[in-house]
């Protein structure tokens, strides 16, 4: 059978993936996740470099997925923030990575840094504002469309009422919020 690198590549980030949920980038081990690969840890060298770049790639991979699941809509502040949020639901492990980040990492990369400016700099063009006044609105609809994970779900219904109907009131309460803060911030109903 002849050599694949790109599903080689593939399986690796896929493996990356769930041990990098599960015991963050300083607990992975490159050789358990050469093993759920199928590959030996020379490859997932030869492909990433490092434990490092791996983890970067896998963060890089997952939020280009939840980009596809959540297109940005500067003209629509509130329904991205929707979006955002059932992406986030759908896929709760992107927030445990980002959890992870936040501890082991917590400095930006350059391709973090090039999505909230770019995502910024489209606010501030439609909405005529200031880009300090689009970053700050940008970071306070990613904070409230990632406001909710698994952890928290617990503590906003701790007695199991009906989770959908709970989810759905949440979800609400975000776009209720976002849209509240582009009308005060932003001008814009």
């Amino acid at each position: 059978m002849a050599y694949d690198p790109a599903a080689t590549r593939a399986r690796l980030l896929t493996a990356a993936y769930d041990e990098f949920l599960r015991v963050g980038m300083a607990g992975a081990r490159v050789a358990r996740i050469a093993e759920a690969a199928s590959v030996n840890k020379q490859a997932a060298y030869h492909h990433f470099g490092s434990k490092e770049a791996l983890f970067d790639a896998v963060m890089a991979d997952r939020l280009r997925i939840l980009a596809d699941a959540a297109p940005f809509t500067p003209d629509d502040l509130p329904g991205y923030a929707g979006a955002l949020f059932d992406a986030l639901v759908a896929d709760p492990g992107v927030q445990r990575l980002n959890q992870w980040k936040m501890l082991e990492t917590p400095e930006a990369s350059a391709g973090e840094v090039e999505a909230h400016v770019s995502k910024a700099a489209a606010v501030a063009e439609h909405y005529g504002v200031e880009m300090a006044l689009a970053t700050d609105v940008m970071m306070i609809v990613l904070g409230m469309a990632m406001s909710w994970n698994t952890t928290e779900a617990k503590i906003r219904n701790p007695h199991d009422e009906d989770s959908d109907q709970r989810l759905l009131e949440h979800r609400t309460a975000v776009v209720t919020a976002v849209t509240a803060v582009t009308k005060a911030l932003l001008g814009q109903h």
